[in-house]
C-alpha cells in the first residue's frame, strides 16, 4: 500500500482559470503530490489547444503531476448511449480524450457505463448492450497508449457488479479494469434503511439488490478508488469520516487489491465545502502515508 500514489480531486469548473494555480499550491503545501485530470479539464482541452500544456507547466511549478483521470460524462457521452445518431460522436470523443490523457502521461481513466433511466425507452438489455460495443471500440485504443479503462460501480442496475464483472469476463484484457466507488458501494448497502435513498429512486419499481460485498467482489479487478463518504442516503462526496461508511475495512481490503494503480479522493471540495487540509490530512490518516 506504501507504493500505491494518493491523487485528489478539485472542482475545478467552480473557479477561474486564475484561481487554479493558488488551489495547486494549496493541494501542494499540505503534501499531496498528485492530482486527478478531471472530466471538467478535459472538456476544456478539447476546446483549447494550447491548455494541456500550461497545466502541466502550472503543475510542474507546485510539484504536482496528474496521476489519474476521469472522462466527460452525461447522457449522450456514457457508453451505454443507445441513441445511433449520438453514438459515433461519443466513441469520437472518448478517443479524442485517451489520445489527449496518453500525452500527458496519465495511465488510468475512469469512463462511466450510464445509468438506464436516461433512456426509459430503450431496455435494459440494449443498453447493457450498448456498454460492450462501446467498449469494443475503445479497448484497442487504450490497449495501443497503454492506458487502462475503469468502469466503477454506481447506484444503478445497469453498474451493479455483477453487471461490471460480466463486462469484465466478455474484455479479459489488462486494458479493461475497475474503479471502485466507496461512495456509491455505500448508497447501494446502508440506503437499504431509507425509502428516500438514492437507490430506491433509481431502481423505481424494482426492488433494489443492495449489496454489502461490493468491494470484494470486484477487488480482484479494481485498479483505481473513487474514496469518499455520505450518509447512505444521498451522493454527497463528504470527507472520510463524515458518513457511516466503515473505513477501517474498506482500506483493510484495498491494501490486498492486486491490481491497483491508484487511490483518488473523489470528496469534493467545493460542493461539499471540505477544507483541502483536512481532506489531505484523512487520507494520509487513513493509510497510514503521506499523501
Amino acid at each position: 500500500m506504501n507504493q500505491i500514489p494518493v491523487t485528489f480531486f478539485y472542482n475545478f469548473d467552480c473557479i477561474s482559470d486564475c484561481a487554479r494555480n493558488h488551489v495547486m499550491h494549496e493541494f501542494a503545501a499540505n503534501g499531496a503530490k498528485h492530482l486527478v485530470l478531471t472530466d471538467a479539464l478535459i472538456l476544456k482541452m478539447m476546446a483549447d489547444r494550447n491548455l494541456a500544456a500550461t497545466l502541466q507547466k502550472e503543475m510542474a511549478q507546485n510539484g504536482l503531476t496528474f496521476m489519474d483521470s476521469h472522462a466527460p460524462f452525461g447522457k449522450y457521452l456514457d457508453l451505454n448511449c443507445p441513441l445511433p445518431e449520438a453514438r459515433g460522436e461519443m466513441i469520437a470523443r472518448h478517443k479524442l480524450t485517451l489520445q489527449m490523457i496518453a500525452s500527458m502521461g496519465v495511465k488510468t481513466i475512469t469512463i462511466h457505463t450510464g445509468n438506464e433511466p436516461a433512456f426509459p425507452e430503450y431496455p435494459l438489455e440494449t443498453q447493457f448492450d450498448c456498454v460492450k460495443h462501446s467498449l469494443d471500440e475503445l479497448l484497442p485504443l487504450a490497449e495501443k497508449l497503454g492506458i487502462v479503462i475503469c468502469i466503477e460501480n454506481i447506484w444503478f442496475q445497469i453498474n451493479t457488479p455483477e453487471r461490471l464483472l460480466a463486462i469484465k469476463a466478455a474484455f479479459p484484457t489488462d486494458a479493461l479494469g475497475f474503479c471502485y466507488d466507496a461512495g456509491h458501494a455505500n448508497l447501494m448497502d446502508n440506503g437499504r434503511h431509507c425509502p428516500d435513498s438514492n437507490a430506491f429512486k433509481a431502481w423505481g419499481e424494482v426492488p433494489p439488490s443492495f449489496d454489502d460485498r461490493i468491494l470484494e467482489k470486484m477487488l480482484p479487478y479494481v485498479v483505481n478508488c473513487h474514496l469518499h463518504d455520505n450518509n447512505g442516503i444521498n451522493d454527497q462526496h463528504r470527507n472520510i469520516g463524515h458518513g457511516n461508511i466503515n473505513w477501517d475495512h474498506i482500506a483493510g481490503l484495498l491494501k490486498t487489491a492486486p491490481a491497483l494503480q491508484v487511490i483518488q479522493s473523489e470528496v469534493l471540495p467545493v460542493t461539499s465545502n471540505e477544507p483541502v487540509r483536512e481532506i489531505c490530512q484523512a487520507f494520509a490518516r487513513l493509510f497510514r502515508q503521506n499523501p
